[in-house]
């Protein structure tokens, strides 16, 4: 079932992560660091590997660059992501201070994502296992090599001490774990954990590395703090580079509240206040604040839907058949004669 979905993956992913699951693929191979005496260099082991090196001449081109500098194309397994390292190599002794070994790429594909831990009784949870940052990516026991390689080291291992390199993603370090497998524990598995294996599960990119994505700068403002004016920004072309976006010029933005206003006044001074309010609008509209703002335009908008409420006077009865309305103005008129 990973398999398939592993080709799965591999068919829809984009260009450039086929073109990277072909730079891992069982052909390609390169100098894995094994160990690094100079703490100055950024060469991680087991984890970076110098691409596409020439066995039978990188010795001599690393002499070759006594007193200078030597250029490589390193690979990360953290991320499956390659980038540029430049070392300088001594005059008097021109060694890099590495230890390497010819090994492919995709030795480092056999690793094991610790997905749960479903009990705190499982060796794994004892062993101090981390779920989702703990990665097991090799044994001192051996190579590891294929999804059952890990399955078959634990049954040789029951009852008896196993010795696990472990890197856990949160922190960035590897660490050995000892645990000791065993089926008498009360759950399901030797281990007592869940384990991930294939495409889905590779490493991480390290701490501290920068992702790259699409539209990571949202904007940028100039060095000292200051920013141009609306109308400056407005009537010129567009921005420098490095500039996307011009803020506006906020040294007196509007107050975050005004005073109370008096929202049960009467129709007649809420339309005086409404038009005394609008030429204040047109004089200064900086100088109101937004609540003050918001609060006139409901108060228009309830002038211009006004209807009374009819809920404190009910509607008068109908008239008695025969009785006629009394006049608008003046005396009532008299009862007439039977």
């Amino acid at each position: 079932m990973f398999g398939a979905l592993n080709r799965f993956i591999g068919l829809d992913a984009e260009p450039t992560r086929q073109a990277r699951a072909q730079s891992t693929s069982d052909n390609s191979f390169g100098f894995q660091v094994l160990r690094n005496k100079d703490a100055e260099l950024p060469l991680e082991p087991w984890f970076d590997f110098i691409e596409d090196p020439d066995p039978n001449l990188f010795a001599t081109e690393v002499r070759n660059c006594a007193g200078s500098s030597v250029t490589f194309e390193v690979w990360s397994a953290k991320g499956q992501k390659t980038h540029t390292v430049s070392i300088p190599v001594p005059a008097s002794n021109p060694d890099l201070g590495l230890a390497l070994q010819l090994a492919p790429l995709s030795s480092t594909q056999n690793i094991w994502h610790v997905l749960s831990i479903p009990s705190p009784l499982s060796p794994a949870y004892r062993a101090g296992l981390l779920p989702h940052s703990d990665y097991i990516i090799g044994t001192p026991s051996g190579t590891l090599r294929g999804e059952s390689a890990l399955g078959e080291l634990v049954e040789d291992h029951l009852n008896r001490t196993l010795v696990l390199w472990v890197y856990n993603s949160e922190f960035d370090v590897v660490r050995e774990v000892e645990l000791v497998p065993t089926r008498g524990w009360g759950g399901e598995g030797a281990l007592g954990a869940e384990l991930g294996f294939g495409a889905l599960h590779r490493l991480p990119v390290g701490l501290g590395e920068e992702v790259e994505g699409p539209g990571e700068v949202v904007f940028e403002t100039r060095d000292d703090g200051s920013s141009a004016p609306v109308v400056e920004a407005l009537g010129q072309g567009p921005p420098p580079s490095g500039h996307f976006l011009v803020p506006a010029n906020m040294t007196s933005p509007p107050p975050l509240s005004g005073p109370p206003r008096n929202l049960a006044a009467s129709p007649a001074s809420h339309s005086s206040a409404g038009r005394r309010h609008k030429t204040r609008h047109t004089g200064s509209a900086a100088a109101v604040s937004f609540d003050d703002y918001f609060a006139e335009g409901e108060q228009k908008s309830k002038e211009q839907d006004f209807a009374p409420s009819r809920r404190g006077t009910p509607l008068p009865p109908p008239p008695k058949a025969g009785v006629r309305s009394p006049p608008s103005s003046g005396s009532p008129a008299p009862a007439a004669a039977e």
